[in-house]
């Protein structure tokens, strides 16, 4: 197997919980080498977040701390800062969450990791930023709260609710690899090395899409609208005799196909749904009737007629309904890592000219100290 385009890249990653060692690992499945600093005795925060528990410790590490090798230095100590300090002065990436300002003290921040390594790429993650949002907790919940995101989420007359997973950490994760990934490139060319910068908030904000341009352009917050669409009907689930589907009309021409599939093709000629504009602003009278003629009809059999008439449909599964779907359609999503572990989904990316590296176990807690402190004690 040919290596991958990240091959010969070292990533110093001081990084902990979901974000940055989710960045990380993206890194390591194109070929970089990273080398996980923990703290002595604990490590990395998520080694203890569970039941469930994996392989060297809980499912949560697990998920976002592959093909990585750690160590474990304890910073308040002179000689682990200067351990610390000869990784970064070797590394091409630096990945760290710290809160900011405080690696200052152990000759690790931006300045101080540039006069020693000029061609570094430097990447910070925080919640809020290095300014004036320095002092805030950067916890995805929060930022899911504060951010805006929790108020388009849940049922209409419900309280606010988040996202079912990290999705804020995971959005600043794929942020900071884009980020790395430039900077990475820019030295390539000029040979000079940076501070790359993603804080969640920002994330969050720049993922919201049509949401924050809805209200840019009217002033009008977008609320909460449960599996509903704000701009297009029907975009949401629907009920059927046995259960829910989701249905994805996108165009008048799908809506009329919709009809003739659930035998009332009258529907796309009546005035208040023969468009999209007028779909929307009769949704209740819509739906009401479209899951009338689906009372009938078991799941299985809409969706085999919707996509039979070319609409986007398919039954509301669960995680490992997912799964085997994408097992079923040949898109392999996941991958072993070793004995001792769970499998675990693969790099969501397919490449024609290379494959990622063939991953391995999240490591347990220093299991490459001794190798590692023998390496960076010696000159470089």
């Amino acid at each position: 197997m040919s290596p991958g385009p990240l091959d010969g890249v070292l990533v110093a990653d001081f990084s902990r919980v979901l974000a940055g060692p989710s960045a990380s690992m993206w890194l390591a499945d194109l070929g970089a080498r990273v080398i996980k600093v923990e703290r002595p005795g604990t490590g990395d925060d998520t080694r203890a977040f569970g039941p469930p528990w994996a392989g060297s410790s809980s499912a949560y590490f697990e998920s976002a701390n592959r093909s990585k090798e750690s160590i474990a230095l304890d910073l308040a100590s002179p000689d682990d800062a200067a351990l610390a300090r000869s990784l970064a002065a070797r590394a091409d990436v630096m990945l760290e969450n710290f809160r900011t300002g405080s690696l200052s003290r152990f000759g690790l921040d931006p300045e101080a990791v540039h006069r020693a390594n000029p061609r570094a790429v430097y990447c910070s993650i925080t919640g809020f930023g290095a300014g004036a949002g320095a002092h805030l907790p950067g916890y995805d919940f929060l930022v899911q709260a504060v951010g805006g995101l929790m108020s388009i989420t849940g049922d209409p007359d419900g309280e606010p609710r988040k996202v079912g997973v990290a999705l804020v950490d995971l959005l600043a994760a794929k942020d900071a690899v884009i980020g790395i990934l430039a900077a990475l490139r820019h030295r390539e060319l000029t040979g000079e090395g940076q501070h790359v910068e993603v804080d969640l908030l920002s994330s969050l904000l720049a993922s919201l899409a049509n949401q924050a341009s809805s209200y840019l352009a009217t002033g009008v917050a977008p609320r909460a609208m449960g599996n509903q669409h704000p701009s297009i009907a029907p975009y949401e689930t629907l009920r059927a005799a046995d259960g829910m589907l989701a249905v994805a009309v996108g165009s008048d021409r799908q809506f009329r196909a919709l009809t003739a599939a659930l035998g009332a093709p009258a529907l796309a000629d009546d005035p208040r749904f023969a468009s999209n504009g007028a779909r929307v602003g009769n949704r209740a009278e819509l739906i009401a009737v479209l899951e009338g003629a689906l009372a009938s009809i078991p799941v299985e059999e809409a969706v085999e007629r919707m996509l039979g008439a070319g609409v986007p449909a398919g039954r509301v599964g669960d995680i490992p309904s997912a799964i085997a779907l994408a097992e079923s359609l040949g898109l392999d999503p996941l991958v072993d890592v070793g004995e001792g572990h769970p499998a675990q989904v693969r790099h969501p990316v397919r490449y024609s000219a290379f494959t990622p590296v063939t991953p391995t176990a999240p490591p347990a807690l220093d299991a490459d100290g001794t190798a590692l402190r023998a390496w960076l004690a010696a000159p470089n």
